[in-house]
């Protein structure tokens, strides 16, 4: 029985950089495991790349308003900035948080910061004057109530079947 040699060599033709080495490619399906079990989540472990916080943000159109809501868990409302300008509303902050935790024989902290900024494009011109911001339960709520120009525009167009 011949012993298969399980350490990459030298000698082995790369293809496109890599070699077909069954250590080579175990390595690389775990490189690939582990970076789509983390896609999904806000941080990459160890503050790998991608380590921000982005908050998750819902638009809602009606004939009158616009409502946007941010869920902005762990934040407080004082570091919280909505702005709004001609076409776009954003909304900035940053997140703290500090755990400690003390024993006897043990003292833990955790600490988490990191800044965010979020911008969404406003397809119509809103009434600046009746902007509203309610922050409750970390989930920010911005309505932005449509001018009455944009109110007027919109033309409903009936469609007709051949």
């Amino acid at each position: 029985m011949a012993f298969k040699n399980l350490m990459p060599s030298a000698k082995e033709t790369p293809r496109e950089g890599k070699t077909e080495h069954p250590v080579d490619l175990f390595r690389d399906e775990m490189n690939r495991l582990f970076d789509s079990f983390f896609r999904g989540f806000d941080v990459e472990p160890f503050g790998g790349r991608g380590a921000t916080f982005s908050p998750k943000v819902d638009v809602v159109e009606t004939d009158k308003q616009i409502t946007v809501t941010a869920e902005l868990p762990g934040i407080d409302e004082k570091d919280i900035e909505v702005s709004i300008n001609r076409d776009s509303l954003t909304i900035k902050g940053e997140k703290k948080v500090e755990k400690e935790d003390k024993g006897k024989d043990y003292y833990r902290m955790e600490r988490s910061y990191g800044s965010f900024s979020r911008t969404v494009p406003l397809p119509v011109e809103i009434d600046t004057e009746k902007v509203d911001a309610e922050f409750k339960k970390g989930v920010l709520a911005v309505t932005l109530p449509k001018s009455a120009k944009a109110v007027k525009s919109v033309k409903k167009i009936s469609v007709k079947a051949k």
